[in-house]
């Protein structure tokens, strides 16, 4: 058998490139024969013309053997930035003249913001309460002034207030004197006509019955004061509920005399 080996011309050599990321290469290698003497071991050496990678390589030859190649990664190529970096920053040595500049840039942004955003939030609480408030046809009824002497002595005028009817009453000397001498303990709802008026003369409530809100009938009734029809309410000439359903007195509203002749009310 070792006879037969010398008679080679010869061998074949086999060699494996493995690279994680570099593709594979097979590395052909050429051996030189050598006479082989009974008793002794075959020895096959490779030949020196053998071009193999001189970084990093580890060869294993033989008679049928494979050879594995190693590589290092050396052609990973590192991204170059410089061209999107501040001329100021390039140079790691280098002081930054800039940031200065750059800081005051962001405080004016952001104080710009804040200013921004707080006038608009103002606006929107401006609007938003202005759309709770009353309307300026409602602000308009608030208050009503009414000229005293347009209404003669016994006679009862009705306005409008508030959407709400408004009686005011020029009383007679007689009708001051019968309800000033009703006794409150006989009453429904107890009040003085002294409580009722700031003025004898004039008579001041408002024209819905206490009892269901319906509008009561001036210069009627049994007590000469007012009359609803709708269920029977009496009420005399202060406004005090005196026969029928209704619980309470009519409502007296706010009311003052800035002038001789002159009623505001509201």
């Amino acid at each position: 058998m070792i006879g037969n080996l010398a008679k080679l011309s010869y061998v074949r050599g086999v060699s494996q490139t493995v690279a994680s990321g570099v593709k594979a290469a097979a590395v052909p290698v050429k051996l030189e024969p050598k006479t082989v003497v009974a008793g002794q071991t075959p020895i096959v050496a490779s030949s020196p013309n053998c071009s193999l990678p001189r970084n990093v390589v580890r060869v294993v030859t033989g008679i049928a053997a494979t050879g594995q190649i190693r590589l290092a990664h050396t052609d990973i190529r590192v991204p170059d930035f410089s061209e999107y970096r501040r001329e100021q920053v390039k140079r790691p040595n280098a002081k930054n003249t800039s940031a200065d500049e750059r800081a005051a840039f962001t405080y004016l942004m952001v104080g710009g913001a804040a200013v921004s955003t707080a006038y608009v939030a103002k606006a929107m609480v401006s609007t938003f309460v202005s759309s709770m408030s009353a309307s300026a046809d409602v602000l308009a009824m608030a208050k009503i002034e009414i000229k005293l002497s347009d209404i003669p002595e016994g006679k009862s005028v009705t306005f409008k207030w508030r959407g709400k009817p408004l009686f005011i009453r020029h009383r007679t000397a007689a009708e001051i004197a019968t309800e000033q001498a009703v006794a409150t303990a006989t009453l429904r709802d107890p009040q003085t006509d002294g409580d009722r008026v700031k003025n004898p003369e004039w008579l001041v409530v408002l024209g819905v019955c206490t009892h269901l809100g319906c509008v009561p009938i001036a210069n009627a009734g049994d007590f000469g004061g007012y009359y609803c029809p709708c269920h029977g309410s009496h009420y005399d000439a202060s406004g005090r509920i005196r026969k029928g359903p209704a619980p309470l007195n009519l409502e007296v509203p706010p009311y003052e005399f800035p002038e001789d002749n002159l009623l505001l009310v509201g």
